[in-house]
């Protein structure tokens, strides 16, 4: 057996991973030859990108952005699939803010990460309401998904970043009815892919086959997952059992809604790739929206073709 490790994109495990626990669970990986370790980013080692630029990993999960980043700091680090097709962060707030659309953010406390991509996004999403998005007022949050009771004790009026398939599942006190959730790209984000799978350039040029090998059996617990998303659910409630099981059975459905593409899992497509790293560069967060085109390649998928 070959062993292989996978890091995944956040501090836990949660529904977006299910495609890989399951193939592992039914086998798939090992009819393959694989013996594959699935593990989570230590935040001290910085996330899945650093890790697999050190060869700490094998495989990783990671935001588009960041990789094509990476790569402008010459980080040899590749796409090989996509794991969403969707954005899938909202803004939210609740209802005794007074906020009922984007543009009333204007002049208010929005929480954030406030990374460079981060800011712009708000405010792109502020400005294609038509509020002006210099009238922000950014809030600090780091790496915390505020809840709806943070908005009710005055940490913030709103906040950016929360996943509209698992974070705003989470128990709270506010009643549905009170909140008000705005997913990113059903108010004027541009398109992209959430999620992509990627490896070290030195992985695919020396280890060919077990890329392969690996997506072949991803792809098939994905696309089981995909077909019957409670199929995962035991695998992971064995594996996360800290959340409850009414989360994963409201997220599983959801967020396996993003997992293909007209039936296909795995296929990175240049329209959301390439207008996605145009849209950085203009707000400076890339240099060269060209290059983004060598950060990834569908040569390894099962269909080598697509």
């Amino acid at each position: 057996m070959t062993r292989i490790s996978v890091m995944l994109e956040y501090f836990h495990p949660w529904t977006n991973s299910a495609g890989f626990y399951l193939a592992r669970d039914e086998g798939w990986y090992a009819e393959l030859g694989l013996d594959v370790e699935i593990v989570v980013p230590d935040p001290h080692r910085g996330d899945a990108l650093a890790h697999l630029a050190r060869h700490d990993v094998d495989f990783g999960v990671f935001p588009a952005n960041r990789l094509f980043v990476q790569r402008e700091l010459g980080n040899p680090l590749v796409g090989i699939a996509a794991i969403n097709h969707r954005g899938l962060e909202t803004i939210q707030t609740i209802a005794s803010t007074g906020i009922e659309r984007p543009r009333d953010l204007a002049g208010r406390r929005l929480a954030l990460n406030p990374t460079p991509r981060g800011i712009a996004m708000a405010r792109h999403l502020v400005a294609a309401d038509g509020g002006d998005p210099q009238q922000i007022i950014f809030v600090d949050s780091g790496v915390r998904e505020l809840q709806p009771d943070s908005f009710e004790s005055g940490e913030a009026d709103a906040s950016f970043g929360s996943y509209w398939a698992w974070d705003t599942l989470i128990d709270t006190h506010v009643p549905d009815a009170e909140r008000r959730i705005w997913p990113v790209d059903e108010i004027g984000a541009p398109a992209y892919h959430s999620y992509l799978l990627g490896a070290h350039e030195e992985t695919l040029a020396t280890r060919g086959e077990v890329v392969r090998h690996f997506l072949r059996a991803t792809e098939r617990g994905y696309l089981a997952a995909a077909a019957d998303p409670l199929r995962a659910l035991p695998v992971l409630e064995r594996t996360i059992p800290y959340f409850r099981r009414a989360l994963l059975t409201r997220s599983l459905p959801l967020i396996a809604s993003t997992w293909t593409h007209e039936g296909e899992w795995g296929r990175q497509r240049d329209a959301l790739l390439g207008p996605y790293a145009e849209w950085l560069a203009s707000h400076a967060i890339l240099r060269d929206p060209a290059q983004s085109r060598h950060a990834w390649t569908n040569a390894f998928l099962p269909d080598g073709a697509r």
